[in-house]
């Protein structure tokens, strides 16, 4: 046989070999897929938390390990409270919901208030419903049977969703607790494995891109979208509105998905207003409106100083897209693994660019390169 020419055995042993490689990988996916929303939270954390950590560590005389121990008891307190305040409030709500409909049962439907069949354009609507709902429910809900399943249906889902993302925001806490206590040897395979693959530079490039990239985002959407919140949840207490605690929860959720707190505040604006609450409707009109120019500077303004130069469009789309593929958790993966590429393409851009003028200025013809 020639000298460099591979037998047909070989080529068959080498195919089989790539087979059973490409099976472990999809087993090993298939293993960890579970966990990619740990790690996503994980990875955000450990970036985002990785200088205040730190700061900790040193002021307790470099013990790591007591630093990450408080570091995740707080973030773990602060992530959990919030669902476990709404769970409770779900729970005593559950209690009236449940409540109301053995009365309902035993009596029938109430009247509908006066505030309501006195709105503009859609009190009569609305009315007119009530009343043949009271009449006969059955004939009322003819026709709405598909739409009462798909709310449901998105109900539970949703709240299965929100309880998986805490347990996995709770999860990834614990895991950048031990990622930060390691230092840089917790992060040493993936170097070592992207100097490997793409060079020491280029690997190390890789690196810093996309912990620009997860910081920029981790600080600019979730720092904005909790800023919005706490000041949203202070007008609220301030004018008097029920379901305060809702009401802050969706703008987080407005905020974090990039459509912006105006459609909790625009309906809250318009209900004082059609209810005669005049001073009540520009209160929350002008406070509203501070919410908004909030939501607008604020986010930039952390993009920028954390470190990462991305545009508003990267963030929608990959917020949008995120859940769209991978549902609660999908809004911060998107964002993530978007705004990771956009990092690193403009980075092959500007290298492209000046290796062109590089060799323009050494005589070499730009379409060498």
């Amino acid at each position: 046989m020639p000298v460099g020419q591979r037998s047909p055995r070989s080529t068959i042993e080498t195919v089989l070999v790539l087979l059973a490689l490409l099976a472990l990988l999809f087993a090993l996916y298939n293993v960890l897929k579970v966990f990619f929303g740990v790690f996503t939270f994980a990875l955000i954390f450990y970036v985002s938390m990785d200088q205040p950590y730190n700061w900790l560590a040193r002021k307790l005389g470099g013990r790591r390990r007591l630093a990450a121990t408080l570091y995740a008891i707080v973030l773990i307190v602060v992530a959990a409270l919030p669902f476990v305040y709404a769970i409770a409030a779900l729970g005593r709500h559950i209690k009236d919901v449940l409540q109301l409909a053995e009365e309902v049962r035993l009596h029938g439907l109430p009247d509908l208030p006066d505030n309501i069949t006195g709105m503009p354009y859609a009190g009569p609507t609305f009315s007119e419903f009530w009343k043949h709902l009271q009449e006969n429910p059955r004939e009322a809900l003819t026709g709405y049977e598909h739409q009462l399943r798909v709310v449901l249906h998105h109900m539970l889902t949703g709240s299965a969703g929100v309880i998986g993302a805490a347990v996995q925001i709770i999860l990834g806490i614990i895991t950048s607790a031990f990622l930060l206590a390691g230092g840089e040897k917790a992060m040493q395979p993936v170097k070592a494995t992207l100097e490997h693959l793409l060079g020491k530079r280029d690997g190390l490039s890789l690196m810093a891109a996309t912990g620009h990239a997860i910081k920029g985002v981790s600080i600019g959407v979730m720092g904005t979208a909790f800023v919005a919140t706490i000041i949203s949840w202070i007008g609220f207490v301030i004018a008097g509105l029920h379901f305060k605690i809702l009401l802050a929860a969706l703008v987080f959720f407005l905020v974090l998905i990039q459509v912006g707190p105006f459609i909790v505040w625009a309906p809250l604006v318009l209900w004082s207003a059609s209810q005669g609450h005049a001073g009540m409707a520009v209160f929350l009109a002008i406070y509203g409106a501070a919410v908004l120019v909030i939501d607008a500077v604020l986010k930039p303004v952390l993009i920028a100083k954390s470190g990462g130069k991305l545009p508003f469009l990267v963030l929608f789309i990959g917020v949008i897209g995120g859940i769209s593929a991978w549902g609660f958790t999908g809004m911060f993966k998107g964002a993530i693994i978007l705004a990771v590429f956009y990092t690193l393409f403009t980075s092959w851009l500007e290298q492209k660019q000046r290796f062109r003028r590089s060799g323009t200025i050494t005589g070499m013809p730009a379409d060498e390169s």
